[in-house]
């Protein structure tokens, strides 16, 4: 990977992060999702799904909730983008909401050998991308957008600069230079984090806004789901960009291209402004994770003696909440919704 990226940097000069991000993670052949990388318990990282069945039984209460309110639609479709191999779907089909029967659920990703892996069954489709998949009644997006390339940006003494890769001297490595931006881009810079001090970088989520905006035209209801925070917020921290292998920290961005996940916190401010914005663990409770975990509770009381799978299950609810809400951890994520009671292009 990294040897591609140097023959495209000496033909056509340096290239943004979004380029060598895009590249590092989505190259066919050798990017990190083409070479394997994904969430789950043996994978890179741990995701909501992954932590157990609580987490897409929530999901499945906030479908039937839209099911509703859209009148019982036949088919509902919803489609569940950068899926990874199917887990929140899994959790959503056995929790057995009520639109379950009318529900077509489409698994969308990118990386051929995590479709390999998506279930099987009526309920289900397995694609690559959106593309050619309108008239969608909600789509889901779990963790996708913190790797939808971005671009990063850098303040300096007089304003915000883009910060680029380029050839070392030998041109056998990279390194960092600054670009200047279009003016209406510094403005907007300015707008977002006032105050930034010298040296203060963010990312410019411009591919991610983009897809929010494009996405909530094909679809009645758009939840999403990240790790984020406002601009100002991460231009004065340092580690909102980073990577991860093996569900630790992997090394410095720049190396090892195509074998460890690059990620960073979104910056929802840049992102069409939604109609419910909420961190996960106030959205969890607001969509009857409580409710869930005592009937759990009530399930392993009755079954805890016969030890089955269903008791089994009940008896990790508590837990799993407890992670799901956890104020330093997954609990800060934050949820968006997006709502389009339109006309669908």
């Amino acid at each position: 990977m990294s040897a591609l990226l140097r023959e495209e940097i000496r033909v056509r000069g340096p290239i943004s992060f979004e380029r060598l991000i895009d590249s590092a993670l989505y190259d066919p052949t050798f990017g990190f999702y083409a070479a394997g990388g994904h969430a789950g318990r043996r994978g890179d990282f741990i995701t909501s799904p992954e932590v157990g069945p609580l987490f897409g039984a929530v999901i499945a209460r906030r479908l039937d909730a839209w099911w509703e309110e859209l009148g019982r639609p036949d088919p509902f479709v919803v489609a569940d983008v950068g899926c990874g191999p199917g887990t929140l779907g899994r959790s959503v089909v056995a929790a057995a909401p009520a639109s379950l029967a009318a529900m077509q659920y489409l698994l969308v990703e990118v990386s051929e050998q995590q479709r390999s892996l998506h279930p099987a069954g009526p309920v289900f489709s397995s694609a690559a991308t959106l593309d050619g998949h309108d008239r969608l009644h909600v789509v889901v997006a779990n963790e996708l957008l913190d790797n939808v390339p971005c671009r990063v940006v850098e303040r300096t003494a007089d304003d915000w600069q883009e910060v680029v890769i380029d050839l070392t001297a030998d041109a056998n490595g990279f390194h960092e230079v600054l670009e200047p931006l279009d003016a209406s881009t510094n403005d907007e810079l300015e707008r977002l984090a006032p105050g930034a001090i010298p040296g203060s970088r963010c990312p410019l989520a411009s591919r991610a806004a983009t897809w929010v905006a494009e996405t909530r035209t094909r679809c009645h209801r758009l939840l999403v789901i990240d790790y984020g925070a406002p601009t100002a917020v991460l231009a004065g921290r340092s580690q909102w960009l980073r990577t991860y292998r093996g569900h630790d920290r992997g090394g410095p961005v720049l190396d090892d291209l195509g074998s460890q996940d690059i990620t960073y916190d979104v910056p929802f401010d840049q992102l069409p402004a939604p109609d419910v914005l909420s961190d996960q663990a106030r959205w969890l409770w607001s969509n009857g994770i409580d409710d869930l975990v005592a009937e759990a509770k009530k399930v392993w009381t009755e079954r805890a003696a016969i030890g089955d799978l269903a008791a089994l299950r009940a008896r990790s609810a508590p837990s799993e909440c407890e992670a799901l809400t956890e104020a330093n951890g997954l609990g800060a994520f934050i949820v968006a919704e997006w709502s389009n009671d339109g006309t669908l292009i």
